[in-house]
């Protein structure tokens, strides 16, 4: 591990790919801290409602990203909200795998282009 808790491009690549649930998870923290069910409102949101994370898969999730030092949990009340609600928030390193995983997903559109399977991109 590097510094500021990042980890090393060999840490990140040894991770990817990332299951599709993980990712959107970590998407949908990207975006901000949020509490359990905040994360799968938004995570619905994303995908226009064909994904739907249940209380199980997100918290089996969500320990184990926690393990990993990819999210944090967030100490204390936030802005009067129910105190038995536990917040999460992205970490650096949990926003250096996002990155990477975002890239590599990139790469494999481009190939999807290339290939004709999706229309190529407008150049102006």
């Amino acid at each position: 591990m590097g510094a500021e808790g990042r980890v090393s491009a060999a840490d990140i690549r040894s991770s990817l790919p990332l299951g599709a649930s993980t990712f959107y998870i970590l998407l949908a923290l990207a975006g901000g801290d949020r509490h359990g069910y905040g994360v799968i409102k938004e995570v619905e949101s994303q995908t226009g409602g064909t994904v739907k994370l249940g209380p199980g898969t997100l918290y089996r999730l969500i320990k184990q990203l926690l393990a990993d030092g990819w999210i944090a949990e967030i100490e204390g009340e936030i802005s009067g909200d129910d105190e038995r609600r536990r917040y999460y928030r992205l970490t650096p390193r949990g926003r250096d795998v996002a990155r990477a995983e975002a890239e590599r997903l990139d790469a494999v559109v481009a190939v999807a282009r290339e290939r004709r399977l999706l229309p190529a991109l407008a150049t102006f």
